[in-house]
């Protein structure tokens, strides 16, 4: 690893091109956000069980992956049980928070999408920069469609409502995240 990243800085100081746009960049694993948090009027759903349409537990929520701009929660990341036999590398994957949906009682997200066998053919998730060529195979992969090529409003779509994903548990105008200054008052 240190080889590749001594690559990239030479290339980096050799090239007079400038640098393309960080695609991907906008979304950020919330724990790498250290000033932001969970807001108190939403559940924290990491930890929780992932069922399918089949009522089959099939992994649990690892992280959520928010833009950081909009204060939304784009993706749920997945880690997959271990009974599916998948190698480490394929055991995360993200889901459109507007496909699951949360338990009314229990400490449980719900996605009708997917099975405990169509889970295993996925696109997996590795934490690199999420691109938008991986965003569309996501959909693909649950038969959802796919926005205008070049969209500006790719995430106007029920499939990233998160109003969807919590309307069983918080009132609609309040938002899943909110930021903190550095002394700890709500921004």
């Amino acid at each position: 690893m240190f080889i590749y990243l001594t690559f990239i800085r030479l290339t980096m100081e050799t090239t007079s091109a400038p640098i393309p746009p960080a695609e991907g960049m906008h979304l950020r694993r919330l724990r790498d956000l250290t000033e932001f948090e969970v807001a108190d009027s939403s559940p924290d759903v990491r930890g929780w069980s992932v069922r399918g349409a089949d009522g089959q537990k099939f992994g649990e929520v690892a992280e959520l992956i928010v833009e950081e701009d909009a204060l939304k929660v784009r993706y749920l990341d997945i880690e997959l049980s271990s009974n599916l036999r998948l190698n480490k590398n394929e055991r995360h994957i993200l889901l459109p928070i507007g496909v699951a949906a949360l338990d009314e009682e229990g400490d449980n997200v719900f996605v009708p999408a997917l099975t405990m066998e169509s889970v295993m053919e996925y696109p997996p998730y590795s934490e690199i920069q999420i691109s938008r060529d991986y965003e569309e195979a996501m959909l693909r992969a649950l038969k959802l469609p796919l926005p205008e090529a070049g969209s500006a409003a790719f995430y106007n779509q029920p499939s990233y409502d998160e109003q969807r994903f919590y309307q069983n548990r918080r009132p609609a105008e309040l938002n899943a995240f909110r930021k903190r200054d550095q002394h700890g008052n709500i921004v």
